[in-house]
This record gives C-alpha cells, structure tokens and sequence, in this order.
C-alpha cells in the first residue's frame, strides 16, 4: 500500500480546477512519485509523474510564468 502527503492544494482563479499535489511513496520501497489531481466539478485527471518529469515541468512553466513578467514590463 502506498503512502501519500499532500504537499500543497489550490484553486485556479479562471475555470475554477483544484489542482492538488501529493507525493506518492510505494511500501515495497520503489520511487516516490508526484500526483497531480485536477479537478474540474466532477471530471478528475490524475497524473502520477517520476522526479525528471517534474523538474522538467516546474523548468518549463517557470520559463513561461517569467516570460510573461518580461512581457508586463514591456508593455
């Protein structure tokens, strides 16, 4: 059986999903896993991803989330 943390929960302001991450860690003593569960009224999608998939993902949208500070500035 596994164990899971929640690590951190929060609403987006537009579209109003819960996003809600939790680290996943296995009895049998394999990897720790993220999961991520976004839930739009009813309809849930989970992704349970490996820590080179996160970082790859936090890389990504940090990347993005900056850009559009630059983008503000700008303008």
């Amino acid at each position: 059986m596994a164990q899971i943390k929640e690590l951190t929960r929060f609403k987006v302001p537009l579209g109003s999903q819960e996003i809600e991450l939790q680290q996943i860690d296995h009895a049998e003593g394999g990897m720790s896993l993220l999961r991520i569960r976004i839930r739009e009224g009813k309809r849930f999608t989970i992704f349970d991803i490996d820590p080179l998939t996160a970082q790859q993902w936090a890389d990504a949208m940090q990347d993005w989330a900056l850009s559009q500070d630059e983008q503000s500035q700008h303008e």
